[in-house]
């Protein structure tokens, strides 16, 4: 399945929103998803003009959950360092 397909796949369906960023059944991060799908054709405007997307999960324990784009935890992946060029 991918992520951007602009067709949500059937498990979405059962998708049940988390006011958490996790499964709301068995607290697994977003990360340990089988399949994600990012509704990108239906973007909301906060009250600051950003947007936002629905981001769907399906967990690994057969849960599926639903959350913001914009109630993502902050990452702490690194960014790859620029290669000064001589």
């Amino acid at each position: 399945m991918e992520a951007f397909a602009l067709i949500p796949p059937e498990w979405t369906n059962r998708a049940v929103h988390a006011y958490q960023f996790c499964c709301p059944k068995c607290h697994a991060s977003s990360l340990e998803a089988t399949q994600v799908w990012i509704n990108r054709r239906a973007p909301v405007t906060s009250e600051n003009y950003r947007r936002k997307w629905q981001e769907f999960y399906h967990c690994k324990c057969d849960y599926v959950w639903w959350a913001w784009s914009s109630d993502r935890p902050p990452t702490n992946l690194k960014k790859p360092e620029e290669t000064e060029q001589s």
